[in-house]
């Protein structure tokens, strides 16, 4: 049943790791009137498997009991690697105890995207990340779980999450350029909610001419469609009018 929400802003409650500090702005810059962000972190200094499964096991819980006392109307998890880490069965599990709890639906930054990128019926998906190895095979079979073709993944080898956040749009196209000069693909996912991708998205478009869809930009789009509601003209997630049989 939804909530009577009389004339107050709908309230969006944002789960994230607490040395993320891109996904805050990239909502707060693309929300339409009448919409508000209010952030529960969870304890992660560094992007490893193991670090993501302390996360979820010992700070996740916190986080939904103080992000429920707001009365959300929507929860946005809104952390791609804890979700690869899980893998898609855990995944949904904790999204169905965070929906109990919270008494508001749930949206996941890894549904998010499989939603987003089907859109495009991309045939050979690409995806760059700022993660090490052992994240990007998670985020790989989570990609190929939910039914994409990931033709090529590669990451910048970082850990410390809060230097995650400070790696430049600029810098994030180069790293595309590097990694993907000789590959075959005609969607691009950027991965990642502490990534500068949303920023870097309109360049990496007009670079490789195909359709780029982020971790936040899919996270921002489900969680405002979920209370019925769109981002404003102009926002950094408009779609691209680029065809998905672009191709490099």
């Amino acid at each position: 049943m939804a909530r009577d929400t009389g004339s107050r802003d709908r309230r969006i409650g944002l789960i994230v790791p607490s040395s993320n500090t891109v996904v805050e702005p990239d909502f707060a810059r693309n929300l339409p009137p009448g919409a508000a962000v209010h952030t529960a972190r969870m304890f992660l200094a560094e992007t490893t498997e193991a670090a993501e499964r302390v996360m979820v096991e010992q700070y996740v819980p916190q986080a939904v009991a103080d992000v429920a006392s707001l009365h959300p109307d929507v929860v946005a998890f809104a952390c791609t690697s804890a979700g690869a880490v899980l893998g898609a069965d855990g995944e949904a599990r904790l999204i169905d105890q965070i929906a109990t709890q919270t008494d508001a639906p749930v949206v996941s930054t890894n549904n998010a995207v499989k939603a987003h990128i089907a859109r495009y019926s991309p045939r050979r998906v690409a995806v760059i990340t700022p993660y090490i190895d052992e994240l990007n095979e998670r985020i790989k079979a989570g990609l190929i779980g939910r039914g994409l073709n990931v033709v090529h993944i590669s990451g910048l080898g970082l850990t410390e999450n809060v230097k995650i956040g400070e790696v430049t749009p600029a810098e994030i196209v180069r790293f595309a350029e590097r990694q993907l000069e000789h590959v075959d693909f005609d969607l691009l996912f950027v991965s990642c909610t502490n990534f500068r991708g949303v920023e870097a998205r309109p360049a990496l478009m007009e670079r490789f001419g195909v359709p780029v869809v982020t971790s936040n930009q899919a996270t921002i789009v489900a969680a405002l469609d979920a209370l019925g509601m769109q981002a404003p003209p102009g926002s950094a997630l408009a779609e691209t009018r680029q065809p998905a049989s672009a191709a490099v």
